[in-house]
């Protein structure tokens, strides 16, 4: 699974989309358990990425730093940093292989470092560390995306503002880990890239 710009571009756009669409759903996701803002805060974020990428950039490490520097300058709270160190450690990445898989993983290991989090602590990370391996594999399919999300419902948060409430966090999906869904559902949708 080769990425060029041209599928980058695609994808990031069905992204924005997707984010668009359920924002205020993932702002109410927030609510509970966050600042309540997560859905705005990646709208904005989204709208950036968006602009950035109507001139298509010269290569794949060029979208990519355009990416992560729109999101951590647009993007508040925690999933700013977060989603902007994915994609710049998907630049440097790229500049030694635009394969996919490759890419994602050096992007996870990226978010666990800047946040502490590992699979178990309700974060983005659940959802990532079963999903990358599934692109790897080219087997991801969106009853895997629904279940990743999904499985951070039951569990305790560890990390963030969610992990104040302790037990209380349990019984609410996570709002980074439903936005990474709809990141993994558009890189799925996204024509040349998983047609699964």
């Amino acid at each position: 699974m080769t990425l060029t710009v041209d599928t980058l571009t695609s994808w990031m756009n069905n992204f924005a989309d997707k984010i668009e669409v359920n924002k205020q759903y993932l702002s109410d996701l927030d609510t509970p358990i966050g600042d309540g803002d997560h859905g705005f805060n990646m709208s904005r974020g989204m709208k950036a990425v968006r602009e950035k990428l109507t001139t298509k950039p010269v290569d794949l490490q060029a979208g990519f730093k355009n990416i992560a520097m729109a999101l951590i300058s647009t993007v508040g709270g925690a999933s700013g940093p977060l989603y902007g160190t994915a994609f710049l450690e998907m630049a440097k990445k790229s500049s030694s292989t635009d394969d996919l898989g490759e890419l994602l993983k050096a992007a996870l290991a990226g978010i666990q470092k800047r946040g502490g989090a590992k699979p178990g602590d309700k974060t983005m990370v659940d959802v990532w560390s079963e999903l990358v391996p599934e692109v790897k594999a080219g087997t991801l399919s969106k009853d895997k995306i629904e279940r990743a999300v999904e499985s951070t419902k039951d569990m305790v948060a560890k990390k963030g503002r969610a992990s104040y409430l302790g037990e209380r966090s349990k019984g609410h999906v996570d709002p980074g880990s439903e936005s990474s869904g709809y990141l993994f559902e558009a890189l799925l949708e996204t024509e040349g890239l998983l047609c699964v």
